[in-house]
């Protein structure tokens, strides 16, 4: 037997082109499945064949979709990893499988170990996959106090002391412990567009508001939505579609609803650090050691797949070093403003070389019309002429952590560039100035106290070094086409 999962644009085809070779088709009502047997003469030989398998599409962001075939117990993490090998693109374990609902302007990044296809069944049919780097999936358990902040986070009501921050993942992972997070958060009205805000409390039993201030007696408190059979959405339409108070929407549906908007939990927080609090806490109370073993466990493949060489770099903090080769061996360069002198007088040998091939009759690197002026297009980093709210969009979509970044052309001058870059889960934006001495051009962030030849050798000295800058480059802001 063979049981394939189709999309029902093709089912009809199929029950007519198979009608003279199966033995038996039928199509369970509410179902896009399809039972065929089949019998393939091999060698004059007949032979049942059994293979069960489910089509799924993904869609990248600039809207490609790639239709994948997958078994019933293929989890999220090895999709993306088969999407990353296909694609060519750098494996640094950030990709993600994203759940979006565009009617309803929910999305919300899969689990590693969550099932697809379980996860496919109960979304509508205008939902869809789509394949997307998230930096922050893990980033709590790396930097847990930008995620939780101190006046939000206690003990349970039996408590009235905080948690210590050496404990304070430990206290959501241990299913014996009893943290809570507490705070205000405006609740939609069912049915309606007013908002109100109410005093909330977030527990491994559920989500509690009061109906008396901020008391948190048990007579005082509703049960708003439990944990087990609901999911934690962002909404990206809030003030658009259902009127938020705030920018920081989020949603808690119920995993049996697919597209009834009056058993949606809508709430809106007061900035973007109580919403990323509220709902990764939301996560952590869920799921708990599940999302601790997905952190720390090497990728497991349902099969092996062949290594691509990858057409990008590695690029982060630990593998990127200033390096001095003045001596016979080379050496780390660990002073930053020894780090900050070298570059400058590599800047200055490139532009005296530069001085020489003009004299000598070659064309200059520095030139408008040469290569140094336009490779930055063909970084990942580099999105070319979007405008300032697109750029913003992109680093929310990828986790507003701390060194997200991307460069772009400025909109009002065409010979400005512009660095956006995320910290303290803001968003920032730098311009970068052309600079021309004695006929060669050069890019500065500093007004030109530090000059370089190019971009790419100006965002490769900011990884390395933080210079004006509030924090270093570390992650690009990259897009994959599938």
């Amino acid at each position: 037997m063979i049981e394939i999962t189709f999309s029902a644009d093709i089912q009809h085809t199929l029950s007519l082109t198979c009608s003279h070779t199966c033995t038996h088709t039928h199509f369970p009502a509410g179902r896009k499945k399809i039972d065929i047997y089949v019998c393939m003469s091999i060698n004059k030989l007949f032979v049942c064949t059994s293979l069960s398998a489910y089509i799924i599409k993904v869609y990248s962001e600039d809207g490609a979709g790639n239709v994948v075939e997958v078994p019933a117990d293929m989890r999220a993490r090895d999709v993306c990893q088969f999407l990353v090998y296909r694609s060519h693109c750098l494996d640094d374990n950030s990709w993600s499988l994203v759940e979006h609902h565009p009617l309803l302007g929910l999305e919300r990044c899969l689990e590693d170990h969550e099932l697809v296809v379980q996860v496919q069944a109960s979304m509508p049919s205008d939902s869809k996959f789509l394949f997307r780097k998230n930096y922050d999936k893990y980033e709590f358990f790396r930097n847990p106090l930008n995620f939780f902040p101190e006046q939000m986070v206690a003990w349970c009501q039996e408590s009235n002391g905080s948690i210590p921050h050496s404990q304070l993942l430990q206290n959501f992972l241990n299913s014996s412990s009893c943290p809570e997070v507490h705070g205000f958060l405006y609740l939609k009205a069912s049915g309606r567009k007013s908002w109100k805000r109410l005093s909330m409390f977030l527990r491994r039993s559920g989500l509690y508001y009061s109906t008396k201030g901020s008391s948190k007696e048990p007579r005082h408190l509703r049960l708003l939505s439990d944990l087990e059979d609901s999911s934690v959405f962002t909404v990206t339409t809030g003030r658009k579609l259902h009127n938020a108070p705030a920018d920081y929407t989020f949603c808690i549906k119920p995993s049996k609803v697919r597209s009834e908007c009056k058993e949606l939990r809508m709430l809106c927080a007061e900035d973007e650090q109580s919403r990323t609090c509220w709902m990764t806490a939301f996560r952590l109370l869920k799921y708990g050691i599940l999302l601790d073993q997905n952190y720390k466990s090497p990728q497991q493949r349902m099969s092996p797949v062949p290594h691509f060489s990858t057409p990008v770099r590695s690029v982060s903090e630990n593998s990127l070093v200033a390096m001095d080769f003045s001596g016979r061996t080379g050496r780390v360069i660990e002073n930053p403003l020894e780090a900050v002198s070298a570059a400058v007088e590599e800047g200055q040998t490139w532009r005296k070389r530069g001085q020489r091939m003009k004299a000598l009759g070659s064309p200059s690197p520095f030139q408008p019309s040469s290569l140094s002026s336009v490779i930055h297009r063909t970084q990942l980093w580099f999105r070319g002429r979007i405008r300032r709210e697109e750029s913003h969009k992109m680093i929310m979509q990828q986790g507003q952590v701390d060194g997200l970044f991307l460069l772009r052309d400025c909109q009002s001058n065409p010979k400005v560039f512009v660095l956006t870059l995320c910290h303290h889960q803001k968003i920032r934006h730098f311009q970068i100035l052309p600079c021309e001495e004695e006929g060669q051009m050069s890019f500065s962030l500093d007004d030109g106290s530090t000059k370089f030849t190019d971009l790419i050798h100006l965002v490769e000295f900011y990884q390395l070094n933080r210079g004006v800058l509030p924090c270093k480059l570390k992650h690009p802001c990259t897009v994959v086409a599938l």
